[in-house]
């Protein structure tokens, strides 16, 4: 029986077109490691993958294009571009410095209400997890972390993580979803959440250091579709920023 075509995002609380909900939905796709390095898709591919039709699809990859997520390939389609393990390392360092301390702070300035309401989201996540969806897992992430961070009340904060979060590949979801590990790592949203419900600071400080430790660790596994790198030291470990 074919598996019945991923339901289309809407990231990030922001009200969307239809065109960027597909492009969201590619995004999630792309992250999650759904649509490999070096592959070559057709519109007319994708548009059956996700149940939509190929005109939104190929609009929507044109701006992915923009992005510099996938080239164009003429008359064959989108080949993914591939993220150099250099890349992933500076994309956490940045993701570190902003969110670890914006998060923390949001432990004495945040509303309970507002806190409360991202429940369900980090429950859609364990759920995701559970059920071994990776594009669904990386869609609730992403709206649990945007959500979390605009309660900081900083939009261009919000928007450097999301780009950032965009060029991202978790190509280790596959694994730690067939290991049946992406469950642990899932509920450190909720985690997260009785931490910021609790007002403890530093509790949330160590959350956020070993949650996003797992995007570069076991989350982040090299491509096996990218070519081999030479042998290199082993990437700077997730900062912890002062304060």
């Amino acid at each position: 029986m074919t598996a019945p075509p991923p339901s289309l995002p809407t990231l990030g609380g922001r009200r969307s077109s239809y065109r960027e909900r597909v492009a969201d939905a590619l995004r999630a796709a792309l992250v999650a490691g759904e649509l490999r390095t070096g592959e070559v898709y057709s519109a007319p591919t994708l548009a059956a993958r996700f149940g939509v039709s190929a005109t939104p699809v190929r609009e929507a990859m044109l701006d992915l294009a923009k992005e510099g997520l996938v080239d164009t390939v003429p008359n064959k389609g989108f080949r993914v571009t591939a993220v150099s393990e250099k890349q992933l390392d500076e994309y956490t360092h940045v993701r570190a410095l902003i969110e670890i301390p914006t998060t923390a702070g949001l432990a004495r300035t945040a509303d309970p209400v507002a806190l409360a309401a991202l429940r369900p989201v980090a429950e859609e996540i364990v759920t995701a997890a559970v059920a071994g969806d990776l594009i669904a897992y990386v869609e609730a992430d992403v709206r649990f972390h945007l959500g979390l961070l605009s309660l900081a009340g900083n939009e261009h904060l919000v928007e450097v993580v999301r780009d950032l979060r965009r060029r991202a590949r978790l190509y280790g979801l596959t694994a730690l979803a067939e290991q049946g590990r992406l469950q642990a790592s899932a509920e450190e949203h909720l985690e997260l959440l009785d931490a910021l419900l609790a007002r403890d600071e530093e509790a949330v400080r160590a959350v956020m250091t070993r949650h996003l430790s797992h995007v570069r660790g076991m989350w982040a596994a090299p491509d096996p579709a990218a070519p081999r790198p030479a042998p290199a030291e082993d990437p700077a470990p997730v900062p912890t920023p002062p304060g």
